[in-house]
């Protein structure tokens, strides 16, 4: 056996391009996902406070245009006068939840909706099953 000492091998460093590339792919795909946790201490905060919970205004209208707030019946016509009156005691950021009934079309909701928020009320949701 003669050995050939003048003979230059050619390099095949294409497999190892495609396993680099794969891990290359690997990586970006997991190092977004990675969540660092720190253990922080949060101070204590003072419970001398007391924090008071804005009472809610529920406002709901049945399928024969009935509204009703709280226990009191109001008449659909004339109930953007009745809520301004009735909402004067009220702070104007106590969040309004309407519930209507489905079978009521969506500009008789909508005037409700307006005359709650022209009583000057801002924080006013529309509730639904869903």
């Amino acid at each position: 056996m003669k050995i050939d000492w003048q003979e230059h091998p050619e390099l095949n460093i294409t497999p190892l391009v495609d396993i680099m590339l794969v891990l290359l792919a690997i990586l970006m795909v997991t190092a977004p996902t990675v969540v660092y946790e720190e253990k922080i201490n949060i101070p204590q905060g003072s419970k001398t406070k007391v924090v008071q919970k804005i009472p809610d205004l529920e406002i709901r209208i049945d399928k024969n245009k009935n509204i009703y707030i709280k226990n009191e019946k109001y008449d659909y016509k004339s109930f953007p006068d009745s809520f301004a009156l009735f909402s004067k005691n009220f702070d104007k950021k106590t969040p309004v939840y309407i519930k209507a009934d489905e079978a009521l079309s969506y500009g008789d909701v909508m005037y409700i909706l307006k005359s709650v928020k022209d009583a000057g009320f801002s924080r006013v949701s529309l509730i639904t099953d869903g």
